[in-house]
């Protein structure tokens, strides 16, 4: 199976060596949105929610997710990041999640900032769900990568 860099010549699941390749500066930006009535929406927005201040737990959640991506995704390599931020944008009927990562290093940071979209929407859920059990988290994917050898790559 050419192409596949976790795949050994016998089809076998392997770690990818790194060492050779060079230190680059990286980023990778995800996104990730979650849906839900206006009425949860707007009781994050204003801080009414009991459970606390949902984005505020939310933005540490993706933040902690990016820095263990390597323990929840097999074959990840374990990575110093940089820089982890989480951004929200908020409307009548839910919110996307935007998640940054960064490193210096010799792999790409794709997969942290998709951990961390994606836990930070889950937070989202577990914080508001007793306003909306019908919340629908999708969406999510790769928005943005910059560094290392394939160079930079934009979603279109």
């Amino acid at each position: 199976m050419t192409g596949l860099t976790h795949l050994d010549a016998d089809g076998a699941a392997r770690m990818v060596d790194v060492s050779a390749k060079a230190v680059t500066a990286r980023e990778a930006i995800a996104c990730g949105r979650i849906d839900m009535i206006a009425d949860a929406a707007a009781a994050i927005a204003q801080g009414l929610v009991k459970k606390g201040d949902v984005l505020a737990v939310a933005r540490v959640a993706g933040i902690m997710a990016a820095k263990r991506t390597a323990d929840l995704i097999p074959l990840c390599h374990p990575i110093a990041l940089s820089s982890v931020n989480i951004d929200f944008d908020l409307d009548e009927s839910g919110v996307t999640v935007t998640a940054t990562a960064r490193t210096a290093g010799q792999t790409g940071v794709e997969m942290e900032a998709l951990t961390a979209a994606s836990v930070a929407l889950l937070t989202i859920y577990d914080m508001a769900k007793a306003l909306d059990k019908g919340m629908v988290i999708g969406q999510v994917r790769l928005i943005a990568k910059s560094g290392g050898k394939s160079g930079d790559w934009r979603a279109a």
